[in-house]
């Protein structure tokens, strides 16, 4: 496949839970931050918790089909914000997580696409901020589309 013609963005559904735990479990393995022994584990988990937040619509996850294979997907997951600076109504954040590509599908555009396809939505329901954690891979993908770095920590306990 040479272009992207032939690839087709679609809503994922509850059913589509498995294919998003191992696209999550993927990417950390892809990441280096997950071994391999700990793949099945965590997609195991991420789809016990993906399928309930996908049927009540608190995951809302985009895929990318080619002949009917999902290549590539990303999710969003909204979180209230109180007021602040800027927004003083209080409003909600979207959470960009679980982008990825299939290996033999990289390169062509596709998380890009699903990028746009996010941005479009969070535009549409008036969402205003928009935040993600990049792989180095990806950081040079949001920085073109107007992400910027922050000034976040973080501490495990």
């Amino acid at each position: 496949m040479s272009t992207s013609a032939a690839y087709v963005v679609r809503r994922a559904g509850a059913a589509d839970a498995p294919l998003i735990a191992h696209h999550r479990a993927a990417m950390f393995r892809d990441m280096g931050l997950l071994a391999q022994v700990d793949l099945a584990p965590l997609a195991a988990a991420s789809r016990a918790a993906l399928a309930p937040a996908l049927a009540a619509g608190d995951y809302r996850g985009w895929l990318v089909e080619c002949d009917g294979v999902v290549a590539a997907g990303a999710g969003v997951m909204l979180r209230p914000l109180l007021p602040q600076p800027g927004d003083p109504s209080g409003s909600s954040e979207a959470y960009v997580l679980n982008v990825y590509t299939e290996p033999a599908h990289r390169q062509r555009g596709l998380a890009r696409r699903l990028m746009e396809e996010i941005l479009a939505w969070c535009r549409a329901r008036g969402v205003r901020r928009i935040s993600l954690h990049a792989s180095d891979d990806g950081r040079p993908l949001y920085l073109t589309l107007g992400f910027a770095p922050t000034n976040e920590l973080r501490r495990e306990v």
